[in-house]
């Protein structure tokens, strides 16, 4: 979904040869079969990263079926964190979950202990603050092991240009790679896209989406740290908070609505502007913004207007909508799972229920007929499994990376209060944490505090060419 017409020194650069390369991949893989896990077929697991989300993935690969999957070692910075995660997967999984004390592993190299108990084939789970992706995944394309990686894959435009160089490298030696915008792998959300790409609402010309809600996480918010705290370790902690180790709760929370939204468009913008502000904050020190309100524009001049905010006590509105010349499909409404996905006549769209009698009328396609939706987390685990079993093409950190890239456009716009352009956004020369591959924990945080023990933020018309 590259815009060909972008014009200068672009991401065209990096990704001008993918076609190709997987064009021979797909060949490649005919002549070279792929290995993978152990001698019982059995495909282990590292996970790199034990917090929620790390174990919820772990939760959702044990629900694979086509092949035995088991946890065979764990890696965090925080030993807390990691036999929090053991402890709770354990009782649930039980001999699927085959790691003991030698196999769990702390520290910033734990990431490289993890993987070297793994068999080329076996899978990778990254699920630490996503600033570390890049750092992961190249040590998993040199031990040649599949992957699953957490959004966002990038942060800014360097690691954004650093991943998809590592894109082509991990397609180049046929490993399969999945990103968690699970999103993609909902058959009603799939079914949909065909439907709009069929004209069934026409031509698409206004996009909405909204993630209006009160504090996602209880990191995203942070008050002053402890004055015997590690600086380093208490921001990875809260790595919602700091722009270096999440993109902030913009990036982690937006990408998703950003993303299917323009899974309908068959499209990534082209530029964004946007607005955004710190509210109530209290004695809260992070670098995030309360409210954030984005106009994307599209090569054809079509818009997608975000809203999204993390204030307590205001409405809350979770929902994607893409309006066309014909009719409006509603992509999400309410949450990730289900999706609600239908189509209408008009701009008119009902309650996830459908009472509406007037709205009833206009409906022309719901999914299902009232059929419950498969889990879209359970179902990328599934479709990844499926590729390596069977060898087929399957490598998502190319669009994870452009995805990542859209939403980050979104935020520097909204942090900077410019007019930016993706390939501007992509071309951004400020590396949020340069040389991550060498940080230990006693290396100095990306950012540091100042004299008053708050943190840089992003000011608007004031700082343009930067964030923070």
């Amino acid at each position: 979904m590259s815009n060909q017409n972008q014009q200068g020194h672009s991401r065209r650069e990096f990704l001008q040869t993918t076609g190709r390369v997987a064009a021979a991949t797909a060949l490649a893989g005919v002549v070279v079969p792929h290995v993978h896990a152990a001698e019982d077929n059995t495909i282990q697991i590292a996970l790199i990263g034990c917090g929620g989300r790390g174990t919820g993935a772990i939760s959702n690969a044990m629900t694979v079926t086509a092949a035995p999957v088991k946890l065979v070692a764990m890696a965090d910075v925080y030993a807390d964190r990691l036999e929090a995660s053991y402890n709770g997967l354990k009782p649930q999984f039980n001999d699927k979950i085959d790691v003991p004390d030698d196999r769990k592993f702390i520290g910033f190299d734990g990431y490289q202990k993890a993987m070297d108990c793994l068999k080329p084939g076996d899978i990778a789970i990254f699920a630490t603050p996503p600033a570390f992706r890049w750092v992961h995944f190249g040590y998993a394309i040199e031990k040649n092991l599949n992957v699953f990686m957490e959004k966002p894959v990038s942060v800014d435009g360097p690691s954004s240009r650093k991943m998809l160089k590592l894109a082509d490298e991990s397609i180049k030696k046929n490993l399969k790679v999945g990103v968690g915008l699970m999103i993609r792998h909902c058959k009603a959300r799939q079914e949909l896209f065909h439907r709009v790409k069929d004209g069934e609402i026409g031509d698409l010309q206004m996009l909405r989406a909204y993630r209006m809600t009160g504090p996602p996480v209880s990191t995203c918010f942070s008050e002053r740290k402890p004055e015997d705290a590690n600086e380093l370790m208490w921001q990875i902690k809260r790595f919602h908070s700091f722009l270096w180790a999440s993109g902030g709760m913009f990036s982690d929370a937006m990408i998703h609505n950003i993303d299917e939204a323009c899974w309908m468009k068959d499209a990534w913008p082209v530029k964004a502007m946007a607005l955004g502000g710190r509210h109530y904050r209290g004695n809260n020190i992070d670098q995030n913004f309360d409210t954030y309100a984005v106009e994307y524009t599209f090569a054809d001049g079509a818009k997608l207007f975000l809203d999204g905010g993390y204030v307590p006590g205001c409405v809350n509105i979770f929902s994607t909508t893409v309006t066309g010349t014909k009719g409006t499909a509603v992509v999400s409404q309410s949450s990730h799972h289900p999706s609600f996905a239908r189509t209408y006549k008009g701009q008119l769209v009902g309650d996830k229920n459908d009472k509406s009698a007037q709205d009833n009328a206009n409906l022309i396609w719901a999914y299902g007929k009232g059929k419950e939706e498969a889990n879209p987390y359970e179902l990328e685990w599934q479709d990844l499994v499926d590729a390596i079993l069977h060898d087929t093409p399957y490598n998502e950190v190319q669009r994870g990376t452009e995805a990542s890239l859209v939403t980050a456009l979104g935020r520097m716009a909204a942090h900077t209060g410019q007019e930016i352009t993706y390939d501007e956004m992509f071309n951004c020369e400020h590396e949020f944490a340069p040389d991550l591959d060498k940080m230990t924990s006693g290396s100095p945080a990306p950012v540091l505090a100042l004299a008053d023990g708050s943190y840089p933020v992003p000011q608007p018309g004031l700082l343009t060419k930067r964030e923070y």
